[in-house]
């Protein structure tokens, strides 16, 4: 069976928010966690968790941003995953946990976008379960909708996006697109 085509979908998509919105948007976050995290300047660096593999753009743009404003991290990632490449989820299936022990470790979670927060809501309880002091989340994009998991939130959040299908900048069109400058919206 063949993939859907990237081309294909991006004739019919509308550009949400392009790489200069995008970029501004994670100065501002990156203004907002130093500021948070400097409260412990004398403590451990934060332990920076990249959720793969469509936090990783967004994570590594996060990260320069912070170092730029002198907050030093340590990382680590992991990969949990709902999708598995199709354009619906289903059960979370872990790929990869973080090697990094994080008992009264104060850890950031880096992911691409809060859609219903499953994956989420999954990944910070286990951080919590294996003592993480404090887990804060940050999200390039949360998805508009009423249809989030009850108890789970980012802490910090780049753009908002609508309640469509989105790819790039990290999120995958069939596993296509996630180096894509921008966000684009599959067309209703």
């Amino acid at each position: 069976m063949s993939r859907p085509s990237l081309a294909q979908a991006l004739q019919g998509a509308d550009l949400i928010h392009d790489g200069a919105a995008l970029a501004t948007a994670i100065a501002g976050m990156a203004d907002a966690v130093s500021a948070d995290y400097r409260a412990g300047e004398d403590a451990e660096p934060p332990l920076f968790v990249t959720i793969m593999h469509g936090g990783m753009p967004f994570a590594a743009m996060l990260a320069l941003a912070l170092g730029e404003r002198g907050l030093d991290l340590e990382f680590d990632y992991l990969h949990a995953t709902r999708y598995r490449g199709s354009t619906s989820g289903s059960g979370l299936a872990w790929l990869h946990r973080p090697a990094t022990p994080m008992r009264g470790r104060r850890v950031l979670l880096v992911d691409d976008i809060l859609d219903e927060g499953h994956t989420l809501f999954a990944v910070r309880r286990w951080c919590e379960d294996q003592g993480a002091a404090e887990v804060r989340v940050a999200v390039l994009a949360v998805k508009e909708h009423d249809r989030c998991v009850e108890g789970i939130e980012a802490d910090y959040v780049g753009v908002g996006v609508p309640d469509r299908y989105v790819f790039g900048f990290g999120m995958d069109y069939h596993e296509q697109g996630r180096n894509l400058p921008g966000i684009y919206a599959l067309a209703e």
